[in-house]
């Protein structure tokens, strides 16, 4: 039997970012944006869960990377090349941080945007949120 839209059952998971390490979370988060714990998972169809972040500004990084990490942008244009260090965008954004390495984790195809939409990145603890699961 076909899955449909009405028989998915999606839960809430908070993820708090203090203290943890950006891969090794992403990677977490990932699975779970995808669906892969559940047991009725198929890589064709989009049943993965919400996921909630919290303390985004806490995360942490190994070794060099909070000075030698760079996050770079292009508009299109000549000359459109912006780049900006891990230190300055934890000030600037914490959340384009967390959002940028689960990008990267998930797979690259046409359900990437769509889980993406369930990713819910906050600076601090306050959100508005029911959760399910805590991680």
């Amino acid at each position: 039997m076909a899955k449909g839209k009405q028989s998915i059952q999606r839960k809430y998971h908070l993820f708090d970012a203090q203290g943890k390490i950006l891969g090794r979370m992403a990677t977490e988060i990932a699975f779970i944006l995808r669906g892969k714990g559940k047991v009725d998972f198929a890589p064709n169809i989009d049943a993965g869960d919400f996921v909630v972040v919290v303390n985004a500004d806490l995360v942490e990084v190994t070794g060099n990377k909070k000075d030698g990490k760079i996050y770079n942008h292009f508009s299109g244009y000549p000359g459109g090349v912006s780049s900006i260090s891990f230190k300055d965008q934890i000030k600037k954004d914490s959340r384009k941080v967390v959002s940028s390495a689960v990008f990267g984790m998930l797979g690259k195809n046409k359900l990437r945007d769509k889980m993406m939409g369930r990713l819910l990145v906050y600076k601090n603890v306050e959100h508005k949120h029911k959760i399910d699961v805590t991680h």
